[in-house]
């Protein structure tokens, strides 16, 4: 799904030296983010309908990962300026555009920010992904990203990309099913044919691929022991009939198909070294009102200084709830 391109994430670690000031939400290196930039982050933020929806009830919740990804801003800036990278408006756009395929723009946005994900941090996660990639070109670590060493990762992974292409059709008795369950088996290419003639709201017109723990659960024993090429009938009463289930068998996608995806994580293994060795070398702090550090994220709590980004040893990387549209 689309929407996977443009995951958020906020590294956050271990405690570092006082510096403390009620007017200053965080200390980056020399950098400081002030409690007004931050409240008006949040506001620009919540002037999307979506997002203030999802902030409703939780605006401390929300003020949290709002400075996590302020942040992480600063700490991406640095580390372009320390590798001499620069990552352009256009690039970005075009990068999104890449994401987004042939999705609607506004589609795909409004479901990011149902999940609390302004198009500015949309545009920001993005600017990060080229900025990774650009420090592992830099520092000579784009066999990474060579087509070879892409083809390879594929292979590895490509038994858990596996997903299920099955279709169900449901008809009025168990005779009908009986009949199409052999129609199916003796000829897999007549289910579009089938699904048309007995088209209705419990029936899918066309086999779709889903990931074993997305089947539907009243047919998913089923689907699994079923054979390739093969149709079972189940009585479903609520369906209004017995459901005819046709299992082509285990698809997987193509290389092309998932050379996205392959791309970023080679991207993540080559420069988030690097972003990390920034981050352990930048004192990082937050003003305590707004959380305390337990297991590397900024939690709710009173007392003491905390830092964001730092130690090895907190610097699990902790998924801010969902990303948002760009601008």
């Amino acid at each position: 799904m689309v929407v996977s391109g443009f995951l958020l994430a906020v590294a956050v670690s271990g405690l570092t030296a006082c510096r403390t000031s009620p007017s200053v939400a965080a200390y980056v290196g020399d950098e400081e983010i002030s409690v007004s930039e931050l409240q008006s982050a949040v506001e620009d933020r919540l002037a999307d309908p979506g997002v203030a929806a999802y902030a409703e009830g939780q605006r401390d919740d929300f003020t949290r990962r709002v400075l996590g990804l302020l942040v992480q801003e600063e700490v991406y800036a640095e580390a372009a300026e320390r590798y001499d990278v620069r990552v352009g408006n256009e690039e970005v756009r075009a990068r999104i555009d890449e994401l987004l395929g042939g999705d609607d723009p506004d589609e795909v946005f409004g479901q990011l920010a149902q999940q609390g994900i302004g198009r500015v941090d949309v545009v920001e996660n993005v600017r990060q992904q080229l900025v990774r990639r650009e420090i592992a070109e830099a520092e000579g670590e784009a066999d990474e990203l060579s087509d070879q060493a892409l083809r390879a990762r594929y292979q590895e992974v490509r038994e858990s990309l596996g997903e299920v292409s099955f279709g169900y059709i449901t008809v009025p008795d168990d005779a009908t099913a009986q009949a199409v369950v052999a129609q199916l088996t003796a000829d897999p290419a007549a289910y579009p044919a089938l699904a048309a003639q007995y088209a209705g709201a419990a029936t899918i017109p066309a086999l779709e691929s889903r990931a074993p723990d997305q089947l539907p659960a009243i047919l998913a024993e089923g689907i699994a022991a079923a054979a390739p090429n093969t149709a079972f009938a189940t009585p479903v009463p609520e369906a209004g009939g017995v459901v005819v289930t046709f299992v082509e068998g285990v698809v997987y996608p193509s290389f092309e198909e998932v050379r996205p995806q392959l791309e970023s994580e080679a991207v993540e293994t080559a420069g988030n070294e690097r972003i990390e060795a920034v981050r352990d070398d930048l004192e990082v702090t937050v003003n305590p009102r707004y959380g305390v550090l337990e297991d590397g994220r900024l939690v709710p709590g009173g007392g003491g200084v905390v830092d964001i980004l730092g130690d090895e040893d907190a610097a699990a990387t902790a998924p801010a709830p969902a990303p948002a549209p760009a601008e």
